[in-house]
C-alpha cells in the first residue's frame, strides 16, 4: 500500500468517525430536551422534587452532548507548528467536562433532596403523568444503549460517558416511577429519599467517568491485546527475532503513534533494514491503526558460538532475580570485549540498586569485559 493510500484511509476513518459522533450527539440533544421539558412540566404540576430533578438531569445530558459536538469539532483542527500532532486530545478534555457536569448534577440533586427530607411536601400524580414517566424510562434506556454502542464503535470517550450516563438516568427514572406508585397505593412518600439515592448514583458515575478521563490524559498502559497483536506482526517477518520496548502514545481516538525496538541479525544491511521497517510500518497501521513513528534496533550475534554461550550464562544469572521480568537486546563483541543488554524490571523496587546488583554480578562473571546494561520499564 502506498503512503498516499494510507493517508487517504486515515482521512476516511476520521471523517466517518466525526459524522457518527455529531449524528449521535444531535439525537441525544433533541431527545433529552424533549424529555426534560415534559418531565419539568409533570414535576411542577405534581409538586414532585424527584421528577423535577430527573428533568434537570436530562438537561445536563443535553448540555453534555452539545459539549461533545464542540469538542469533536475542535479536535479536527489541523496540526500546526505549536501542536504538530494535532488536537485529538481535546476530546479527552470534553469527556472530563461531561463528567464534571454529571458530578455537579449529582451534588445539586443530593442537596435539593435533603432539603425535601427536612421540609417534606406532598406530591399529586395523575395517571397520565405516570404513563409519560414510564415511556421516558424506555426512551432513556434505548438512547443510552445506542449512544454508548456508537461511542465504543468509534472510540469516543465523550459518547461512551454520555451513553453510560443515559443508562443511569433510565434507572433513576424507574426509581422515580416506583416511588410514585408506592405513594399512590400506600400513601408513603419516599420521593426525597429516592432523590438522595439518585444523587449518589449520579455522583458515583460522574466520578468514575472523571477518573477514566484523567487516566487517559496521564497516559496509561497500552491495551494488552493491541500490544500483543503488534508484536506478533513484527515477529512474523523473517529475521526479526524479537520486538521489545513497544510504546504507544495516544494523541486522541484513532491517533496512536508507536515506537519499538526490533532484534535483528548483525549481518543485516541498512538498505535491508529500511525495506523491512517500511513494510512493517504499513502492515502494523493497516491491521491495528497504530502508526509506528520510530523503530530502533537491537542486533544479535549470528556468527559466534562463544557469544551464544555467554548470553545463556548471563541470561540465567539475570533472570534468577525475582525483580527481573525480561532480558533482551543482548549483544557481545568478543574482540572489543564489550557486552550490552537491556533488563526489564518490575515496578515497586529501587531500580538503581537492582541495576548495580546485576552489573556487579555480570562483571564478576566476565571481568575482562566492559558491561553496559540499560534498565527498561514494563510497558506491557
Amino acid at each position: 500500500m502506498s503512503n498516499k493510500k494510507t493517508h487517504n484511509n486515515i482521512i476516511d476513518v476520521e471523517e466517518n468517525r466525526n459524522k457518527v459522533i455529531v449524528k449521535t450527539s444531535v439525537i441525544g440533544i433533541v431527545t433529552n430536551i424533549l424529555l426534560a421539558t415534559v418531565k419539568a412540566i409533570i414535576g411542577l404540576m405534581a409538586n414532585s422534587i424527584a421528577v423535577v430533578l430527573d428533568a434537570v438531569n436530562n438537561m445536563s445530558d443535553a448540555l453534555s452532548s452539545i459539549i461533545t459536538i464542540v469538542g469533536n469539532k475542535l479536535s479536527q483542527k489541523l496540526p500546526n507548528e505549536k501542536h504538530p500532532l494535532g488536537y485529538g486530545r481535546i476530546e479527552y478534555l470534553t469527556a472530563m467536562t461531561v463528567a464534571s457536569i454529571v458530578l455537579y448534577a449529582g451534588i445539586t440533586s443530593g442537596v435539593e433532596s435533603i432539603k425535601k427530607i427536612i421540609n417534606p411536601e406532598t406530591a399529586d400524580y395523575t395517571t397520565t403523568s405516570l404513563i409519560i414517566i414510564a415511556i421516558a424510562v424506555i426512551v432513556k434506556f434505548v438512547l443510552g444503549r445506542y449512544v454508548k454502542a456508537q461511542g465504543e464503535r468509534v472510540q469516543s470517550g465523550s459518547l461512551i460517558a454520555s451513553g453510560a450516563d443515559a443508562l443511569f438516568d433510565a434507572i433513576i427514572s424507574l426509581s422515580v416511577l416506583a416511588a410514585a406508585l408506592i405513594f399512590i397505593f400506600t400513601g408513603l412518600s419516599l420521593e426525597a429519599y429516592i432523590g438522595v439515592l439518585i444523587s449518589i448514583f449520579i455522583i458515583k458515575a460522574g466520578f468514575g467517568m472523571l477518573m477514566d478521563t484523567v487516566s487517559d490524559l496521564l497516559g496509561k498502559r497500552a491495551d494488552k491485546d493491541l500490544s500483543k497483536r503488534i508484536k506478533e506482526i513484527l515477529r512474523s517477518e523473517e529475521g526479526v527475532r524479537g520486538a521489545y520496548d513497544l510504546i504507544i502514545n495516544d494523541y486522541g481516538p484513532e491517533r496512536k503513534l508507536g515506537s519499538v525496538h526490533l532484534e535483528l541479525p548483525d549481518t543485516m544491511t541498512v538498505a535491508e533494514f529500511d525495506r523491512l521497517t517500511r513494510k512493517l510500518e504499513t502492515k502494523v497501521y493497516c491491521e491495528t491503526g497504530v502508526l509506528l513513528a520510530g523503530i530502533g534496533v537491537y542486533s544479535y550475534n549470528t556468527q559466534n558460538n562463544e557469544a551464544a554461550k555467554i548470553r545463556n550464562e548471563i541470561l540465567n544469572k539475570v533472570t534468577s532475580h525475582e525483580f527481573v521480568i525480561q532480558m533482551h537486546g543482548f549483544y557481545v563483541d568478543t574482540t572489543a570485549k564489550e557486552i550490552r543488554f537491556d533488563v526489564v524490571m518490575r515496578f515497586g523496587i529501587n531500580a538503581q540498586e537492582a541495576l548495580q546488583t546485576i552489573q556487579g554480578e555480570v562483571q564478576e562473571m566476565f571481568p575482562d569485559y566492559r558491561i553496559q546494561i540499560s534498565p527498561d520499564i514494563d510497558l506491557g
